[in-house]
């Protein structure tokens, strides 16, 4: 006898006195894919969860946006940003306005020219407040996914009406980026870093050290 004979000889000695066990029956599940996962105050745990990814979140009105692009390029003592070409062009007036150099991507920039820039000002396409998570699909607000993974920091403008409760409502929203447009998604929770280490943590190792979002409202 092999000892795969015997492994299965032992097992059926074992359930011989087990009483057969029926087909497990699917249970109805009320719920609808991409359905909103209610909770009472959705911006807020979006705030939330951004900030625990270490993260920094300034809440404005929308008209304000420019100048909290700027406050927070000057704590960082950045002298020069990339902007996409099609960002909200208040955006890079505020900025080059304030003596800051703005650096545009057509002709794309080399990966030495990027990596010479200070920081990077995009908009984004979706944010999740389950998970603390930011997607771009790299329209022309966005930028190529390059723009937002070179420079050391990234400040991303969220508009208050794309913000969702989960992955699933975002995951629709997302679809015709991916189906129709091709385009490629960039998930975003936090600065970039890693434990990989001896578990300590190093920042800005795949991507920006420091992640600066701007929730308009």
């Amino acid at each position: 006898m092999s000892a795969r004979e015997e492994i299965l000889t032992r097992i059926r000695t074992a359930l011989a006195d087990v009483p057969d066990i029926p087909p497990a029956q699917d249970t109805p599940v009320d719920w609808d894919y991409a359905r909103a996962t209610p909770m009472p105050d959705v911006l807020g745990r979006f705030v939330e969860t951004v900030q625990d990814y270490r993260a920094t979140v300034d809440r404005r009105p929308s008209d304000q946006v420019p100048a909290a692009i700027l406050e927070s390029l000057h704590r960082q003592q950045i002298t020069s940003v990339v902007v996409p070409s099609g960002a909200h062009e208040s955006w890079a007036q505020a900025i080059s306005g304030a003596g800051i150099t703005v650096r545009c991507d057509e002709p794309q920039l080399t990966a030495a020219q990027l990596d010479e820039i200070g920081a990077v000002v995009t908009a984004c396409a979706v944010g999740v407040a389950e998970t603390g998570t930011i997607v771009l699909d790299h329209g022309p607000n966005q930028g190529r996914r390059a723009l937002s993974l070179v420079p050391d920091m990234h400040i991303c403008v969220v508009l208050s009406d794309q913000v969702v409760s989960d992955v699933p409502e975002a995951v629709v929203r997302l679809a015709s980026a991916v189906a129709d447009r091709h385009q490629p998604l960039t998930w975003i929770s936090g600065p970039s870093a890693t434990s990989d280490i001896e578990l300590d943590r190093v920042e800005g190792v795949h991507g920006p050290r420091t992640l600066h979002v701007i929730l308009a409202e």
